[in-house]
């Protein structure tokens, strides 16, 4: 490891995508580059750092780590690892980018990060890169991760997806496009949160939670993200739709088996094949609605 503090640039390639030109640098910079690293930053050598970067002070970027245009890297930040970042991300102060997988099954196998473009990611936020070899931990484009979320080893997120304080992902889990994961909510290992699915604040999910749904307490549902369809442009047609499909599948009063077939019978809008689709491919099974579990646990 060495600070940067003198003069000289390289050009390599480009984690910011092919929409932007990124002009790497290594352990010399030129005099306009030095003043938006902060001395008191500790770059390795090998680090690749687009010229546009600003690293803020004492943070620690590592020799695996490719940094594309326009990020901000901020206090004590540390980005190790094969970590490779897009453009335009912020990280604030504290993050903790690319160490090792907190899996007692890791044995220093070869493995990555992978982080797209116009992230944030507030104060101590972490993400652990994979655990198996060649495998790694995907962090999409367009997310907003609050203070002290985690992402866990081998965990794939997608676009516009917010994660509040505290929430977190176990290993493997999977978070589809635009969901929202209220404060302090966890998400076991294995599990995936569907798109435009929210998450009430303190929630626990250990079966899949399904598109366009709220979960409530553990493992349960209430109802549809009728705000975030709205957001999203679905249509109030297309909203009455996927509202009598939940009372299909959640509340017809079948077998799971049951009201997936009736919902393939009756169901086809885009909207209403993604929830049925997603249903029929869970492993963990899904959370059920909040009322009719409670009737279950009376009868």
């Amino acid at each position: 490891m060495q600070r940067f503090d003198t003069c000289s640039g390289q050009a390599g390639g480009n984690p910011g995508g092919p929409g932007k030109k990124s002009v790497f640098i290594r352990a010399q910079l030129c005099e306009s580059v030095v003043k938006m690293i902060h001395p008191t930053a500790v770059i390795h050598p090998q680090a690749k750092l687009d010229a546009s970067a600003h690293i803020g002070p004492h943070a620690v970027i590592d020799a695996g780590v490719e940094l594309g245009a326009d990020c901000v890297v901020g206090p004590h930040v540390y980005l190790t690892g094969a970590t490779q970042i897009g453009q335009g991300n912020q990280f604030h102060a504290g993050c903790v980018i690319g160490d090792l997988p907190q899996d007692l099954k890791y044995k220093d196998a070869s493995t990555r990060v992978t982080i797209g473009d116009h992230n944030v990611f507030r104060e101590h936020v972490t993400v652990n890169r994979a655990t198996t070899a060649g495998d790694a931990t995907v962090v999409g484009s367009h997310n907003f991760i609050m203070a002290g979320a985690h992402v866990g080893h081998n965990c794939v997120v997608g676009n516009h997806v917010i994660m509040a304080n505290g929430a977190s992902l176990g290993g493997h889990a999977t978070v589809q496009d635009r969901a929202f994961i209220s404060a302090t909510c966890m998400v076991h290992q294995f599990c995936r949160v569907g798109t435009l699915a929210i998450m009430q604040g303190g929630s626990g999910i250990s079966k899949d939670l399904p598109p366009f749904t709220v979960a409530l307490g553990n493992n349960r549902i209430c109802g549809l993200n009728v705000v975030g369809l709205r957001r999203a442009g679905f249509s109030g047609e297309a909203r009455l739709e996927l509202k009598k499909l939940y009372h299909v599948l959640f509340r017809g009063g079948t077998s799971s088996s049951a009201a997936l077939s009736t919902a393939r019978e009756q169901f086809s809008s885009p909207g209403a094949l993604v929830m049925i689709e997603f249903i029929a491919a869970a492993k963990r099974g899904v959370c059920a609605d909040s009322g009719r579990a409670q009737r279950s646990q009376e009868s």
